[in-house]
């Protein structure tokens, strides 16, 4: 059975830097790619839009992918929207291995954030990026800032949302054990 890839591959024109593609994100934070609308009316933090609306996000889809293709080992890209989808579930593992299954609320926070807001993390083309055969490198130091900037705004984005879900019970202070099981898992036995 072939894992599952994106839907924002047939996205005719994604601004792309090398091969990596930067799509718009529903997102406060700033970055380099447009601000998509929020779902109106408003809904909670730890569910997303329905996938038809023009509020769902590329973020939305890696977290409802995550579970799912973090059983494979191997991965087809089919196009540029599958890369960053690639590197969202990276993401994920990372910041679920980094959350205690004592952990209360506070202090996944600050360990999940501290990893979204470190700004030394590996670009496409650096030695410590995984899979570097499959990602074109930023064509110049310019391009590399704007994917940096890019790269940061999803990481920050993303780590919000996983808190979201993870900790979705607010009645208790305690991560989701069915997120946490799969902090083991390496997709396509790579990880950041």
């Amino acid at each position: 059975m072939p894992a599952y890839n994106s839907v924002f591959n047939a996205d005719p024109s994604p601004r792309l830097i090398g091969n990596f593609p930067l799509f718009p994100l529903r997102t406060k934070i700033r970055g380099p790619t447009y601000p998509l609308p929020f779902p109106d009316p408003p809904l909670a933090a730890n569910e997303s839009p329905d996938p038809d609306s023009e509020s769902y996000d590329i973020l939305d889809e890696t977290l409802a992918l995550f579970r799912a293709n973090t059983f494979f080992r191997n991965f087809e890209i089919q196009g540029p929207a599958d890369r960053l989808l690639v590197y969202g579930i990276w993401f994920i593992s990372d910041c679920l291995g980094r959350i205690k299954t004592h952990y209360g609320v506070r202090e996944a926070t600050k360990e999940v954030n501290n990893a979204a807001l470190d700004v030394n993390f590996a670009l496409p083309g650096d030695p410590g990026w995984p899979l570097n055969q499959m990602y074109e490198p930023p064509r110049d130091r310019q391009d590399a800032e704007v994917l940096r900037q890019y790269l940061s705004q999803v990481r920050q984005e993303l780590a919000q949302r996983l808190l979201a879900r993870v900790y979705d019970d607010e009645t208790e202070d305690k991560p989701s054990k069915w997120w946490l099981s799969f902090t083991k898992r390496k997709f396509m036995g790579k990880g950041l």
